[in-house]
C-alpha cells in the first residue's frame, strides 16, 4: 500500500510539473499573460494557464482510480461498467475547467460562469455527494441535516468554487494553502474512512499542486499564475474533497468540520461580499481589500503574506484534525479554536488594517 501511494504522488507532481513546463513555454510563444486589474498586483507578462497542469494530473490519477476501484456499478455502455459517484463529478470538474479556460482567453459573463457552476454541482448532488450532518458526537452524529442537506451543498460547493478564486491574488497563495488543506483532509480520512481511494485522491491533489508551486513561488516571483480555470476548478475539488464517502465507508465529513478547515477563503469571500453590499457595489466588482491586500499594505511582501497565510492554514488543519480525532466535548473545544483563531486573526488584519489607512490619509493632509 505505501508503494502505491509513493507511486501515485510521485506521478501526481511530475505530470503536473511536465504540463506546467509546457504550457510556460507555449504561453510566452503565443503571448498569453494574465492581464492586469484593480484585483491584480503583478507587473510584466505573466502567463495565466498553470492550472493545466495540476488540473490534469488531478484528472489522470482520478480517472485510474475511479477505473481501479470502482464502485455502485452502473452498466451505460455494454461490457463497461461505471459508477455515478465517479462520472457526474469527472464530468463537472471537466466543465468547470475547461469554462474556466475559455474564461482566461475570453472573460465570459458572471451569470454564465455562474450556470456553468450550478450545472457541476448539480451533478455532484445528484451523484450522491452530500453533507449529512453538522457535527461529530461520541454517539453517533448529532444535528442531521435531512432534506436541508441538497441545497446546503449545491451551494457548498457554488460557493467554494468562487472563493478560492477570489483568494488567488498573490504567489503561491492559493495553491500553497489548497495543497496543505488537501494534505490535512488525507490525513483526516484516514481516521474516518476505511477507503484508501479518499486518501489517494486528496494525496494526488496536494503532489499535483507541489508540481504547480515550482514555477508560482515567489522566488523571485512566479513564473505562471493558475488562472481562472485552475482557481476555479481547484476550489471545485476542494468542495468535493470532504462530501466524498465512497461505499459508505464513513459516516461522512460534518459540514462545520469542512468549513472550519477551509476558512481562509471563506471569511475573505463573505468580507468581500460585505464590503460590496454595504458600499452598494455589484458583488463581482473587484478591488485590492482582500486579506491578502490587507497584509501587503502592512508592510508584508509576498513571500511574508504567503508565510502568515500557510502558517494559519497549518493551525487550522492541526485543530481540525484534533477535533475529529477526539471527537465528543473535546471535539467540538478544538473545532471552536479553529474558528475562533481565523475570526480572530481577520477580524485584528481588517482594524490593523484600517488604522493604518486613515493614518496615512491623516499625515497626507
Amino acid at each position: 500500500m505505501v508503494f502505491v501511494f509513493s507511486i501515485v504522488i510521485v506521478t501526481s507532481f511530475v505530470i503536473s510539473v511536465i504540463i506546467v513546463a509546457q504550457v510556460l513555454v507555449l504561453s510566452h510563444k503565443k503571448s498569453w499573460y494574465d492581464p492586469i486589474d484593480e484585483r491584480k498586483i503583478h507587473t510584466g507578462d505573466v502567463p495565466r494557464l498553470g492550472g493545466i497542469g495540476f488540473a490534469a494530473a488531478f484528472i489522470f490519477i482520478y480517472i485510474g482510480i475511479g477505473f481501479v476501484l470502482p464502485l455502485f456499478p452502473v452498466q451505460i455502455i455494454p461490457g463497461v461498467v461505471f459508477h455515478l459517484p465517479f462520472l457526474f463529478p469527472l464530468i463537472s470538474m471537466i466543465l468547470v475547467f475547461v469554462s474556466g479556460v475559455f474564461d482566461d482567453f475570453k472573460p465570459m459573463a458572471p451569470r454564465f460562469k455562474l450556470l456553468i457552476q450550478f450545472i457541476a454541482a448539480f451533478l455532484v448532488v445528484v451523484s450522491g455527494y452530500s453533507f449529512r450532518s453538522v457535527l461529530f458526537f461520541d454517539r453517533g452524529i448529532l444535528g442531521n441535516l435531512g432534506w436541508l442537506r441538497y441545497p446546503i451543498t449545491f451551494l457548498w460547493i457554488v460557493g467554494l468554487t468562487n472563493a478560492v478564486n477570489l483568494i488567488d491574488g498573490v504567489d503561491g497563495l492559493a495553491g500553497g494553502i489548497s495543497a496543505l488543506a488537501a494534505l490535512f483532509f488525507a490525513l483526516i480520512f484516514s481516521l474516518v474512512a476505511n477507503s484508501s481511494a479518499i486518501i489517494l485522491i486528496c494525496l494526488c491533489l496536494s503532489a499535483s499542486l507541489v508540481g504547480f508551486l515550482v514555477f508560482n513561488m515567489p522566488f523571485p516571483r512566479a513564473k505562471i499564475f493558475m488562472g481562472d480555470g485552475g482557481s476555479q476548478f481547484l476550489g471545485f475539488i476542494l468542495a468535493l474533497l470532504p462530501l466524498m464517502n465512497v461505499g459508505n465507508t464513513s459516516p461522512g465529513f460534518p459540514l462545520l468540520y469542512a468549513a472550519a478547515m477551509l476558512t481562509i477563503p471563506i471569511f475573505d469571500t463573505f468580507a468581500a461580499i460585505w464590503r460590496r453590499v454595504r458600499d452598494r457595489r455589484r458583488i463581482d466588482t473587484p478591488d485590492q481589500l482582500h486579506i491578502h491586500h490587507k497584509l501587503m499594505n502592512l508592510g508584508f511582501n509576498v513571500r511574508g503574506v504567503d508565510a502568515i497565510l500557510y502558517g494559519l492554514q497549518i493551525i487550522l488543519g492541526v485543530l481540525v484534525f484534533e477535533s475529529i480525532r477526539y471527537k465528543g466535548a473535546l471535539s467540538l473545544i478544538f473545532l471552536g479554536a479553529a474558528y475562533m483563531a481565523s475570526s480572530a486573526f481577520f477580524v485584528t488584519i481588517h482594524f490593523v488594517n484600517r488604522y493604518m489607512v486613515r493614518k496615512r490619509k491623516n499625515l497626507a493632509t
